[in-house]
């Protein structure tokens, strides 16, 4: 079954058991929609609750999808009198359209082996070293995430992070469609907590880490650490010789053991710190790369790869692990991380022939900051000058946090904007500024990015680091309901090319 072209709504209205219907079940249903300006004829409607103030009830656009076509509607409350549209009264409108949306586009999941990453920070660049790794053993690969969408190398712009079910799942079946062996997921904790991957079957599940982070959504770091969590609590219940699942964890993170404690799969870990299944030993951080001796329940090799970091170490080592699942031998391992680039906007070096490093890396929370100044404190030959800001309308709290961070670890700083949104951007940097010590003069303020930009490449000299840190691969600001082009790495080119 290919799914995704028309299905009859008793067969998705089937899926559920306690449910209230209104009208006729009998009908095509031609796709899934929560979104009614994207709705066409004969589509299903799914009305949302908002959620956190992130969403839009959905509840309150069904006249709009009604008189674009749908023919029926997933509701969890009275919506009113719409004549000839089915309604179908669910307990939970989101659960409703994640399997429903799995069962239209006939579960692709099953059809490939599907690999979800989950943490604070490492993400997307585990992601890029599974494909580069996986891609090299000739396997088809599918890449979802903060980046965007792959399929077989071609790039897909996508608008978040870990996409709604019916798009999630349309994507998953156009990657079957185009014989994709493997997909790497980011699942993000939002996505977890609003059921976007229920319908998902997951291979593998792998967790980076975990540090304080959209705490504006989650509330307490127990609530994320558990939205997390499902990702692992709903692996290796079915799990058969045949469609096996594994959990892998790092060793060296104490949440690790939660998780741990609540799936049903097995557990293979990483590490470096801590006693792992694969590990990470005679570590070597440079400027131009890291090199390490990786030993692992299947062998032990010397590895070398061009990113920087000691967190690239914790990347690269989850990213075995799953080479290692997926039984890849240990030389084609090595092998292709010897080739494997930078990935855009982590750690990513902007090279004009300067005389100095200038980097741009989307480190956007204190663990994740603090981790790059550390990593680049370790080679730094001379200063290190950073410029990074916090967005708006999100977890205010860790302001402060990286304002003391980015002092601490660096010789000079400048606060500036990031997406402000609907915030005040003066207001924001100078939240940041307040967790710097009083008696620290290494900072200046400078609310806008470009000016940010192009003060700290001016005042760089010789084996100079430039961090420019916060925004990464994007290539937007949003400033209030505006949204700009700004991209880092076009900011700090042209900078440089003024240099004499």
């Amino acid at each position: 079954m290919k799914g995704g072209a028309v299905l009859r709504l008793k067969e998705l209205a089937d899926l559920l058991m306690v449910k209230k219907i209104d009208g006729d079940i009998d009908v095509d249903i031609t796709g899934i929609q929560m979104d009614s300006r994207k709705i066409e004829k004969g589509n299903l409607f799914v009305c949302v609750p908002s959620m956190n103030g992130l969403l839009d009830d959905r509840h309150q656009f069904i006249d709009d999808a009604v008189s674009k076509g749908a023919i029926a509607t997933i509701v969890e409350r009275d919506v009113g009198n719409h004549p000839n549209v089915t309604k179908i009264h669910v307990k939970s409108a989101r659960y409703a359209m994640a399997i429903m949306s799995a069962h239209f586009y006939g579960h692709p999941s099953n059809a490939l082996r599907l690999y979800g990453i989950t943490g604070t920070n490492g993400k997307t660049t585990t992601s890029y070293i599974i494909e580069t790794i996986f891609a090299s053993h000739k396997l088809t690969m599918g890449l979802m995430g903060n980046n965007g969408m792959k399929i077989n190398g071609t790039f897909y712009p996508t608008d978040i992070n870990t996409q709604e079910p019916p798009v999630l799942q349309k994507n998953l079946r156009q990657m079957v469609n185009q014989n994709v062996d493997c997909c790497v997921m980011e699942v993000s904790s939002q996505g977890l907590d609003m059921a976007r991957v229920v319908g998902c079957h997951f291979t593998v599940g792998i967790f980076t880490n975990l540090t304080q982070d959209h705490l504006d959504y989650h509330k307490t770091f127990e609530s994320y650490r558990d939205a997390k969590g499902l990702l692992f609590s709903r692996l290796g219940n079915n799990s058969s010789h045949k469609n096996r699942q594994y959990a892998v964890l790092n060793a060296d993170d104490p949440v690790s053991n939660h998780f741990k404690n609540r799936t049903a799969a097995e557990v293979i870990t990483y590490g470096i710190k801590e006693s792992a299944d694969v590990s990470a030993k005679e570590i070597t951080i440079g400027a131009t790369g890291i090199s390490f001796r990786l030993e692992s329940f299947k062998g032990n090799i010397d590895i070398e790869l061009k990113l920087i970091g000691r967190f690239n170490v914790y990347n690269t080592l989850a990213a075995i692990t799953a080479s290692l699942i997926e039984g890849i031998p240990l030389e084609r391992i090595k092998s292709s991380l010897a080739t494997m680039d930078n990935v855009r906007g982590r750690m990513e070096l902007v090279n004009a022939g300067q005389n100095f490093l200038v980097l741009v890396d989307y480190s956007h929370t204190p663990d994740a900051l603090e981790n790059v100044l550390t990593t680049l404190k370790e080679f730094s030959k001379g200063r290190i000058i950073t410029v990074f800001g916090c967005g708006g309308d999100r977890d205010a709290s860790k302001r402060p946090k990286m304002g003391r961070i980015a002092s601490a670890l660096s010789d000079h700083v400048i606060i500036t904007s990031d997406n402000p949104r609907s915030e005040d951007p003066v207001k924001i940097v100078t939240e940041i500024a307040a967790g710097i010590d009083n008696s620290s003069t290494n900072y200046e303020l400078i609310n806008n990015r470009a000016t940010a930009i192009q003060a700290a490449i001016q005042m760089a000299s010789k084996d100079d680091i430039v961090l420019i840190a916060g925004k990464g691969h994007e290539n937007y600001q949003i400033l209030h309901s505006e949204t700009i082009h700004f991209d880092d790495r076009e900011e700090a080119i042209k900078v440089l090319n003024t240099l004499d």
